[in-house]
């Protein structure tokens, strides 16, 4: 007996310490990216990791439609119902490191007999000697922040898509503005063409031109009138109801700045995206469940027990005390594979996560440069379509000129006020570029990462009235 129970010491001793190798220790993998950016960066300013949304948006009126999104889209609230969901089951997991209390009773009559039985119970409470319980503790914990960084991804696309889509309202409002214009001098030339073809001063080919040209003109106010209600739509989704009563006036497109983010370098800003940690998050798990697969192969053993009071008779039931201990050992010994592909199924599964990880930091380096590249670029080409749209003008009042002195044709006026208006919008499409640019680098930059985020505490709230 004395030896029986030595051995059994030496299987507990030799599983403890092989309990803390079954879970291989996590490595971060290197990240598969250049070590700096190609295109070059701003050096001043405050990275858009320390900057919260609200100093980098300092439009009242972006800063109004992003807090009521905030407030109300149901992407985000799902997020946020996916992290307590996570934060739940890993309160499952870890209630399954230590036992079960009950308290019982039992009575049992027969006609030769009667029993009586109340205490404390135990049941199947496993001992974690290999790890098993607590690998899958990690892997939920891991999953729960995996959640929470996909929650803080939702939120920051969130931020960055509202205010973008308010810059492409003010940017249609632009377009309508200067399409209203020009329809209205087109209107005005018609009258004048019209009056000199009474009068026998204009051929038929002017007037049909002019006729054209104010046709046009009012298709493409009534197709940017459409646009413009379509991404009014599109930001009421966003923001997950109907526009604030009390929204400030809309500045105009070109009022709007946003402060130059420095990029420092890949290592820096890349592992700080809350997409590349999701993914980091997934793989710490997938590493866990390495040990949790490997904990198959060994015994595990599982405790049930009560203490408490038991008679045959209900009078003197607490007279009398009572115990029992059933402790019970399953060691694996045939499973026609079951373990080992379950092992396989898991180091696959990491691996798995390691593409995926490495992957996800791949996209993101490539959506800084993308986005380094187009703001390297964009101030010249705005640069130089202003001063386009500038000689266009300058065309078109020429054209007036010479028209007016009769040293040019009707039809020469309409192809520089033509020409002119492209310019126009152009410049408008540039300006709008360029800003969203702003918003996209402080998007793939991790913006507002480095502080402590959190999603409305109303959002919560809202979604339990619901259910």
């Amino acid at each position: 007996m004395t030896r029986r129970v030595s051995s059994l010491s030496a299987l507990g001793l030799a599983a403890a310490l092989a309990g803390c190798a079954l879970t291989p220790a996590y490595e971060r993998p290197a990240a598969p990216v250049a070590a700096a950016f190609p295109a070059p960066a701003a050096d001043a300013g405050v990275p858009a990791a320390q900057l919260s949304w609200a100093d980098f948006i300092a439009d009242a009126r972006s800063q109004a439609l992003v807090r009521a999104a905030l407030a109300n889209n149901r992407d985000l609230r799902i997020a946020v119902l996916n992290v307590e969901q996570a934060r739940a089951a890993l309160g499952v997991q870890q209630a399954d490191r230590l036992p079960t209390l009950n308290a019982g009773a039992a009575a049992n009559r027969s006609s030769a007999s009667s029993s009586y039985s109340v205490g404390l119970q135990v049941t199947s409470f496993e001992l974690d000697l290999f790890g098993r319980v607590k690998s899958l503790s990690e892997a939920a914990a891991a999953r729960l922040l995996a959640s929470d960084e996909a929650r803080r991804a939702v939120q920051l696309s969130l931020v960055t898509a509202v205010a973008d889509a308010d810059l492409v309202l003010r940017a249609d409002d632009a377009l309508i503005a200067l399409t209203q214009q020009v329809l209205a001098s087109r209107e005005a030339s018609l009258k004048l063409v019209k009056l000199k073809f009474d009068a026998g001063a204009a051929g038929e080919p002017e007037l049909r031109a002019s006729e054209s040209l104010v046709a046009a003109a009012r298709a493409s106010a009534a197709a940017l009138e459409r646009q413009r209600q379509q991404h009014l739509n599109a930001l009421v989704l966003l923001l997950g109801g109907p526009l604030p009563a009390d929204l400030p006036a809309a500045a105009p497109l070109q009022a709007v700045a946003y402060a130059d983010l420095p990029a420092g370098l890949p290592s820096e800003v890349l592992l700080q995206r809350p997409d590349v940690r999701q993914a980091e998050q997934l793989l710490v798990a997938a590493n866990a469940n390495i040990g949790v697969a490997r904990a198959a192969f060994f015994p595990r053993i599982a405790l049930t027990g009560s203490l408490g009071f038991a008679s045959t008779d209900l009078q003197s039931l607490f007279d009398q005390s009572a115990w029992s201990f059933a402790p019970q050992l399953l060691m694996p010994l045939f499973d026609a594979g079951r373990n080992e592909a379950n092992l396989a199924a898991a180091k696959v599964a990491r691996e798995l996560a390691v593409a995926q990880y490495e992957k996800s930091i791949q996209t993101a380096f490539r959506e800084v440069a993308d986005a380094l590249a187009a703001r390297a670029t964009l101030g010249d080409q705005l640069a130089a379509q202003r001063a386009q749209a500038e000689a266009e003008q300058r065309r078109l009042a020429l054209a007036e000129r010479l028209l007016a002195a009769g040293a040019a044709s009707l039809l020469d006026r309409l192809d520089a006020e033509r020409s002119a208006l492209a310019a126009r919008q152009a410049v408008i499409q540039l300006e709008l570029a360029q800003r969203q640019n702003a918003l996209l680098l402080y998007r793939v930059l991790a913006g507002g990462t480095a502080l402590a985020d959190s999603a409305p505490a109303a959002m919560p709230a809202r979604a339990a009235t619901a259910s």
